[in-house]
């Protein structure tokens, strides 16, 4: 199981503002890159659309389009990198997996949250969600420790 997580170049600010410009909406996104045995290292955002339905409970819910998820799959193999998991935002409530989030979840995953309640620098935490789906006996989420990127890490893309 993982333990930390780890943003390339400018991917954190990359994914605060795909989330941010979704509110009063959750918004969401892909998260790319590589996993070693207790370190995920994130290296792509993929913006993603939130296509919940009914429109209407979309500040409160956030459903990706499987079309995307397909092509992000098929873009990371052609590159070397995995879809470690997904990110979305809270903009109404804390940067914890919800009782919904966690049912609808299909685990080993990873799941960032950006909580709209929270200074900046508090907003986002990262949980690993273990195997399982829809069920209410599911595992904890363990929180993830977010390593601050390296000075030297990805200075070359913007991770997007």
């Amino acid at each position: 199981m993982p333990e930390h997580l780890q943003f390339d170049g400018h991917c954190l600010i990359v994914l605060e503002r795909t989330l941010q410009a979704a509110e009063p909406e959750e918004g969401c996104a892909l998260l790319l890159g590589t996993r070693s045995s207790t370190t995920l290292r994130v290296q792509w955002i993929w913006p993603c659309r939130n296509v919940w339905q009914p429109a209407q409970e979309r500040p409160q819910r956030f459903s990706l389009d499987p079309r995307e998820q397909l092509l992000a799959q098929r873009w990371c193999r052609s590159r070397a990198l995995t879809v470690l998991g997904a990110a979305h935002s809270h903009p109404t409530s804390a940067a914890v997996p919800s009782p919904t989030d966690r049912q609808l979840c299909v685990g080993p995953t990873l799941m960032v949250i950006r909580s709209g309640l929270e200074p900046t620098s508090a907003a986002l935490r990262a949980w690993w969600m273990q195997e399982g789906y829809g069920s209410s006996a599911l595992a904890e989420p363990q929180e993830l420790t977010i390593e601050p990127p390296a000075a030297t890490a990805g200075a070359g893309h913007l991770g997007e």
